[in-house]
């Protein structure tokens, strides 16, 4: 399975990506992961890329995604020409105006205005990672869960727990 979280940065898209990682990881599977970013410290696109198996990846780079996570306009066609009819793309129905066309599936999502609602928009990819689990049974919430609550700071545990359910919640209203 591959799968992008693209955007922009200090969206937290590599956090998901790291967070996903360690719990698949955890759960027996082996992840390559791959970042690639503008060199600035917020805005410029920036994309994490997950290649995950059984065994050992042969390239550690995403060359068919299965899922596509976009959480900014600046990242919505960047990634097309990795998309395929079976393919899931997922968009910030906020920030992305302008979502890829294709023979894939496309669901754009509240991601932000939910994160919003709970205080903050700095949880959109605590939402976004909560939706994408919803929609594809990666693996369990409980253990991505635990992983966020061992990877973010104690202080956002609360926070953190409230934007994944309610991702969860927003992606299980989806159907898969």
């Amino acid at each position: 399975m591959e799968i992008r979280f693209s955007g922009s940065g200090g969206q937290g898209l590599l956090l998901s990506a790291r967070i996903l990682a360690a719990a698949l990881t955890e759960a027996g599977l082996t992840v390559a992961q791959s970042n690639a970013y503008e060199p600035v410290s917020r805005g410029g696109l920036s994309r994490s890329d997950l290649v995950i198996g059984e065994a050992e990846a042969d390239y550690p780079l995403a060359r068919r995604l299965d899922v596509l996570l976009i959480l900014d306009e600046a990242a919505a066609t960047v990634s097309t020409g990795l998309l395929t009819p079976a393919s899931l793309v997922l968009c910030d129905a906020e920030r992305v105006t302008t979502p890829p066309q294709g023979p894939f599936r496309t669901l754009c999502l509240p991601f932000t205005e939910t994160a919003r609602t709970l205080g903050t928009p700095r949880v959109t990819n605590i939402v976004a990672l909560g939706a994408l689990t919803a929609q594809t049974s990666i693996c369990p919430p409980e253990a991505l869960l635990a992983v966020i609550v061992a990877q973010t700071p104690a202080r956002f545990e609360r926070l953190n727990r409230e934007a994944f359910a309610a991702g969860l919640a927003m992606g299980e209203t989806e159907p898969a």
